[in-house]
Protein backbone atom coordinates (compact mmCIF):
# COMPACT_ATOMS: atom_id res chain seq x y z
CA UNK A 1 0.00 0.00 0.00
CA UNK A 2 1.04 3.58 -0.59
CA UNK A 3 0.04 6.97 0.79
CA UNK A 4 -0.19 9.75 -1.79
CA UNK A 5 -0.54 13.38 -0.71
CA UNK A 6 -1.69 15.73 -3.45
CA UNK A 7 -1.43 19.49 -3.02
CA UNK A 8 -4.66 20.77 -4.62
CA UNK A 9 -5.29 24.41 -5.45
CA UNK A 10 -8.78 25.79 -5.94
CA UNK A 11 -10.84 23.91 -3.34
CA UNK A 12 -12.94 26.48 -1.46
CA UNK A 13 -15.47 24.45 0.55
CA UNK A 14 -16.71 21.03 1.60
CA UNK A 15 -18.45 20.50 -1.75
CA UNK A 16 -15.14 21.05 -3.52
CA UNK A 17 -13.60 18.39 -1.27
CA UNK A 18 -16.44 16.01 -2.18
CA UNK A 19 -15.94 16.58 -5.92
CA UNK A 20 -12.22 15.85 -5.64
CA UNK A 21 -12.82 12.77 -3.47
CA UNK A 22 -15.45 11.39 -5.85
CA UNK A 23 -13.26 11.58 -8.97
CA UNK A 24 -10.21 10.13 -7.22
CA UNK A 25 -12.24 7.18 -5.88
CA UNK A 26 -12.92 6.21 -9.50
CA UNK A 27 -9.19 5.74 -10.20
CA UNK A 28 -8.19 2.07 -10.01
CA UNK A 29 -6.53 0.88 -6.83
CA UNK A 30 -7.74 3.70 -4.56
CA UNK A 31 -8.81 2.42 -1.13
CA UNK A 32 -9.40 5.63 0.84
CA UNK A 33 -9.39 9.36 0.08
CA UNK A 34 -9.90 12.49 2.14
CA UNK A 35 -9.47 16.15 1.25
CA UNK A 36 -9.09 19.42 3.15
CA UNK A 37 -9.75 22.71 1.39
CA UNK A 38 -8.22 24.60 4.33
CA UNK A 39 -4.92 22.68 4.02
CA UNK A 40 -5.12 22.48 0.19
CA UNK A 41 -4.38 18.77 0.27
CA UNK A 42 -5.86 15.41 -0.57
CA UNK A 43 -4.60 12.22 1.05
CA UNK A 44 -5.05 8.96 -0.82
CA UNK A 45 -4.41 5.43 0.41
CA UNK A 46 -3.99 3.14 -2.58
CA UNK A 47 -2.54 -0.12 -3.75
CA UNK A 48 1.07 -0.11 -4.92
CA UNK A 49 1.22 0.90 -8.55
CA UNK A 50 -1.87 3.14 -8.43
CA UNK A 51 -1.88 5.64 -11.30
CA UNK A 52 -0.94 9.02 -9.82
CA UNK A 53 -1.15 10.68 -13.25
CA UNK A 54 -4.77 9.49 -13.58
CA UNK A 55 -5.49 11.05 -10.17
CA UNK A 56 -3.96 14.36 -11.27
CA UNK A 57 -5.98 14.30 -14.50
CA UNK A 58 -9.18 13.50 -12.58
CA UNK A 59 -8.62 16.46 -10.26
CA UNK A 60 -7.84 18.75 -13.21
CA UNK A 61 -11.05 17.62 -14.96
CA UNK A 62 -12.97 19.19 -12.07
CA UNK A 63 -11.22 22.54 -12.46
CA UNK A 64 -8.64 22.20 -9.67
CA UNK A 65 -4.85 22.19 -9.98
CA UNK A 66 -2.46 19.68 -8.43
CA UNK A 67 0.66 21.60 -7.45
CA UNK A 68 2.54 18.89 -5.55
CA UNK A 69 2.68 15.12 -5.15
CA UNK A 70 4.30 13.24 -2.27
CA UNK A 71 4.33 9.47 -1.85
CA UNK A 72 5.36 7.23 1.00
CA UNK A 73 4.85 3.61 1.97
CA UNK A 74 1.69 3.00 4.01
CA UNK A 75 1.10 0.32 6.59
CA UNK A 76 -2.33 -0.09 8.08
CA UNK A 77 -2.18 0.46 11.82
CA UNK A 78 -3.72 -2.14 14.06
CA UNK A 79 -6.80 -0.88 15.88
CA UNK A 80 -6.40 -3.22 18.80
CA UNK A 81 -3.34 -4.77 20.31
CA UNK A 82 -3.10 -7.94 22.31
CA UNK A 83 -1.66 -7.60 25.76
CA UNK A 84 0.97 -10.07 26.82
CA UNK A 85 -0.48 -12.57 29.26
Amino acid sequence: MIKIVLGVEGMMCGMCESHVNDVIRKVGGVKKVSSSHAKQRTEVIAEDGADVEAMKEAVASQGYRVFSVETEPYEKKARFSKKDA
